[in-house]
């Protein structure tokens, strides 16, 4: 099995070398790992492109590639380019440090990088560390990720649901926010909503005068609700989340055409 591999937090990431580890195991002694990550952190970029500039790349060793742009960047760069003649058999992205359970999946680069591959055709996971108290005291915080991710991404190939529609299905995984031997099991998720504010700003003055604003996040430890991935994440499960690029609210759309008749 020949392997893309990327994420949002950097080329040097800790997460991207757990992710490794885990598509080296996944691609076996005959298959490929191929890395095209950020060369600098791309967090909370979601889907981005960069369509309006170019995206500079770099062969750093054998097989592992930097690229100045976002995650959906480095999958364009890793199809069209890296590996344009040997197109791989699945895209994992991450493993991102924090989780992108509930309204974080909406900002996440990581989540863009497999959304990406989706698009292009191909069967891609993104993966997340949960990160809170019961992680902090870790030697390897990406504990849990570590030991379980292998497992989880065979899983799915093996006996998840997949398909080859104009926006096929990806998945989004979050390991949660405990030591690996306390992870109690595998989920099932719907994305959770945590219902408070979790982004805002918060201005500063530089020394020079000048005014910036800096992003602030919110509480992650907010219950969602039986079913959802934020609940599992914080009940010691791993979640899975099923997921498309199709925007549409299908639930709407009969009401929507009655009002417009």
């Amino acid at each position: 099995m020949r392997i893309l591999i990327t994420n949002d937090d950097g080329i040097n990431a800790p997460g991207l070398a757990i992710l490794h580890a885990i598509a080296t195991e996944i691609a076996g002694d005959a298959g490929e790992v191929w890395t095209v990550a950020p060369a600098f952190e791309q967090s909370g970029v979601a889907h981005c492109i960069s369509y309006t500039h170019p995206t500079m790349i770099v062969e750093l060793s054998e097989r592992r590639f930097a690229a100045e742009g976002s995650p959906a960047d480095c999958v364009l760069a890793g199809l069209h380019d890296v590996l344009v003649d040997a197109r791989p058999d699945l895209v994992l992205s991450g493993v991102n440090r924090g989780n992108n359970s509930g309204e974080n999946a909406m900002y996440s680069g990581t989540l863009g990088g497999a959304m990406e591959a989706a698009l292009q055709g191909l069967p891609a996971i993104a993966l997340s560390q949960f990160m809170g108290p019961g992680t902090a005291a870790l030697a390897d915080p990406f504990e849990a990720a570590a030991r379980h991710g292998a497992a989880v991404v065979r899983l799915l190939l093996d006996r998840a649901p997949w398909d080859d529609g104009p926006y096929r299905l990806f998945y989004n995984v979050n390991f949660p926010p405990v030591a690996a031997a306390e992870v109690k099991g595998v989920a099932a998720s719907r994305q959770g909503f945590r219902g408070t504010k979790q982004h805002g700003v918060e201005p500063h003055v530089a020394p020079s005068g000048r005014r910036f604003l800096w992003v602030k996040g919110g509480r992650q430890d907010i219950r969602t609700g039986a079913g959802t991935d934020v609940e599992a994440n914080l009940d010691g499960l791993i979640s899975v989340q099923p997921c498309r690029a199709d925007l549409t609210a299908h639930d709407a759309l009969d009401a929507l055409a009655a009002a417009l008749a």
